[in-house]
């Protein structure tokens, strides 16, 4: 666990889309796309999740990153491979936000897609998953 109000280079990328059919979303999500950024093995991506509304009209992206770099491979094997032109016939990006310490090529690279920054201000980041108190 990191101490309280550490300095933290973590990146936490938050994409929220229009789904376009949720039968076709649900099955190339799961099956195609998470499938195929698992098989990168990018080794500082910490985390991949896509999350859907209820009524499946709405899907949230979140991808967390040890830091600004992780994210700028993350981004850059994403943009050389055949992900990055499917995902549009899946959704219809509504708005990305930026979580953590972005660095000048990141901000460039997401400002394209109309994405928000919010730098790291404070609190504490669990490493591991602790045993209830």
């Amino acid at each position: 666990m990191t101490d309280l109000n550490a300095n933290s280079d973590r990146i936490v990328l938050i994409i929220q889309c229009n789904v376009k059919n949720a039968n076709d979303f649900k099955k190339w999500s799961k099956d195609r796309a998470s499938k195929y950024v698992y098989d990168l093995k990018e080794q500082n991506t910490i985390s991949y999740e896509w999350h859907l509304s209820a009524d499946g009209t709405e899907a949230t992206l979140i991808e967390s990153f040890i830091d600004n770099d992780s994210m700028m491979v993350r981004l850059a094997n994403h943009g050389a491979s055949p992900l990055a032109t499917e995902v549009f016939e899946h959704v219809d990006i509504t708005s990305v936000l930026c979580l953590g310490n972005a660095k000048p090529d990141a901000i460039d690279a997401l400002s394209a897609w109309g994405a928000k920054f919010h730098a790291h201000h404070s609190g504490y980041n669990r490493g591991e998953i602790v045993a209830p108190r």
